[in-house]
């Protein structure tokens, strides 16, 4: 193949996770095209705006390499113990992976001890206490109390 012939639409590396081709750069932990855009993403927004911070902070297969584990993530028992049941099986199913673990564990949901709702710990906001974890609400109901009990 010559050395400056153009590649083709069909041929042109794309990011992996949203489908773009400009501004690309490869992942550390598995080589797949992906948007060199961690620079949008603005400190402590939570904002999940950038395929590479999505990716890098998000999924299994970056924590593990980000870890130095060896062999393939989507065996390794270093990584399962890392996390509670459902925060592997979302680091490992997201939308932010490749490649999507196989088979992943069942796990029962985590609910606010408080209230009871159902806590999705990969995507709501919700405050770990000793006692378990609290709903946004009612984390927010708790905090209140704790400063009012504590400015009166």
């Amino acid at each position: 193949m010559p050395k400056n012939k153009p590649i083709s639409k069909g041929n042109e590396p794309r990011c992996g996770l949203c489908g773009k081709t400009k501004n690309l750069t490869k992942t550390e932990c598995c080589g797949n095209w992906i948007c060199d855009d961690e620079y949008k993403y603005v400190m402590f927004s939570y904002a999940r705006n950038s395929c590479h911070r999505n990716h890098s902070r998000y999924t299994l297969c970056a924590s593990h390499h980000n870890e130095g584990h060896k062999g393939d993530w989507k065996d390794c028992k270093k990584c399962r113990r890392s996390f509670e049941t459902e925060m592997y099986v979302w680091y490992g199913t997201n939308e932010y992976n490749f490649e999507k673990l196989p088979n992943p564990p069942s796990y029962e949901p985590t609910k606010c001890s408080k209230c009871g709702v159902v806590i999705s710990l990969g995507e709501d906001g919700y405050t770990r206490h000793r006692d378990g974890y609290w709903c946004e609400e009612c984390g927010e109901i708790e905090l209140e109390n704790k400063f009012r009990r504590t400015n009166t």
